[in-house]
């Protein structure tokens, strides 16, 4: 998982346009974590120099130093929630999040149901790994949650409309499994579903600039996903709830997620099943980065708007929408599944470029028997 930073076509995140002059202190938001630099070592994650007690600028005594090449001037943002970090014992890139048990009293037992076997193995599990559970010092209800460092989901950008298919096919797959163990999400908006990097990044990025290398000397080598393909994670279980089984309909009062367009919670405050609403967040997931933005997979339309319908009761089930995908997705042909994704912003020329690269690297792929649809055949291991 990352920051609460976007990036600029150059790498460049959001938070680095702040004044020059305040890159040399730390924001209220980092002082948190530079307070526990020594705690966290030694619990066994390293935070980056910037966060060290006695960290000094290493451009102070430079004269115009070019502060967008330089690793330790970049700062974290306002949010103070969430931490990169390096676990020491094998140099893995990790996210910490940090959790207030008062506010989210059911986060940390969720994140690690699902981070338990005989869950955490499981091939149709989608819920991001749980690496670790570190207790504050002195802080009785904050947890630091230890996970992987995870990329966001669109990120380099689909090519093919197999590469799309596979996500639409993994994020089912992950709710159905997410609601047949009872959870419901409740907010699994785009934002909240995220992928494995290691197999598009073989030498990873900067976790703040997340298109430059980690040292900041340059673009970050990536993949596609058809060369090498990925798996896509939910995550963020800070308003989910996990249910009886004797009670498949519970009823919940309206509580707003990262998407703010649920139809039943716009004049309403009665109670609410949950799970139909996870159903109007995927497909609306989907209608607003794929539907609304490309052209090519215009065959998810009728799936998705009746994942959309105002009335939840009409909504298809999981069980009901991952049947009706994996029909759609039979019914495709192979020409179909390795056509280009088309962005409806693309201009001329553009299309052109992007026309001809991908004939190329289709011939490549065909030749490797790379598939059109680009499953993986391992699931990555974080522990």
């Amino acid at each position: 998982m990352l920051p609460d930073t976007q990036t600029t076509s150059s790498g460049t995140s959001v938070s680095e346009t702040h004044i020059t002059h305040t890159r040399d202190q730390l924001g209220l938001a980092e002082v948190y974590w530079r307070d526990r630099q020594v705690w966290l070592e030694a619990q066994g994650y390293m935070l980056r120099p910037r966060y060290h007690p006695n960290w000094v600028p290493s451009w102070k005594d430079k004269s115009n130093p070019d502060l967008f090449r330089i690793e330790d001037s970049r700062t974290l943002g306002k949010g103070d929630r969430v931490i990169d970090a390096t676990r020491i014992s094998d140099g893995q890139m990790v996210m910490l999040k940090r959790i207030s048990t008062q506010a989210h009293p059911f986060e940390v037992e969720i994140t690690k149901y699902f981070s338990t076997e005989p869950l955490s193995s499981h091939p149709r599990n989608h819920s991001v790994p749980l690496i670790d559970v570190l207790r504050v010092p002195d802080e009785d209800d904050t947890v630091i949650l230890v996970m992987p460092l995870l990329h966001r989901y669109e990120t380099p950008r689909f090519l093919t409309v197999g590469e799309c298919v596979e996500f639409f096919r993994q994020i089912f797959e992950g709710l159905q499994f997410m609601h047949q163990c009872h959870v419901a999400h409740r907010d699994c908006m785009n934002l909240n579903i995220m992928m494995d990097p290691k197999p598009l990044f073989p030498d990873m990025y900067h976790p703040i600039s997340v298109r430059m290398k980690k040292d900041l000397s340059g673009t970050a080598k990536h993949y596609t996903r058809t060369a090498h393909p990925v798996k896509y994670y939910f995550i963020d279980f800070g308003i989910s709830r996990k249910y009886s089984p004797d009670n498949p309909h519970p009823l919940e009062p309206p509580i707003r997620g990262g998407d703010k367009t649920v139809p039943e919670f716009q004049r309403s405050h009665q109670p609410r099943d949950p799970f139909p609403t996870d159903i109007y967040y995927l497909g609306n997931l989907i209608r607003e980065d794929f539907l609304e933005k490309t052209i090519g997979v215009e065959f998810m339309a009728p799936l998705v708007a009746d994942m959309m319908q105002a009335d939840p009761s009409k909504r298809p089930t999981i069980d009901e929408v991952v049947q009706r995908f994996e029909d759609i997705r039979r019914s495709l042909r192979w020409w179909k599944l390795r056509s280009r994704l088309i962005e409806k912003r693309e201009l001329g020329y553009l299309i052109t470029f992007r026309s001809v690269k991908h004939y190329i690297r289709t011939v490549a792929y065909v030749l490797t028997l790379k598939s059109a649809v680009p499953t993986p055949r391992t699931w990555p291991s974080y522990i």
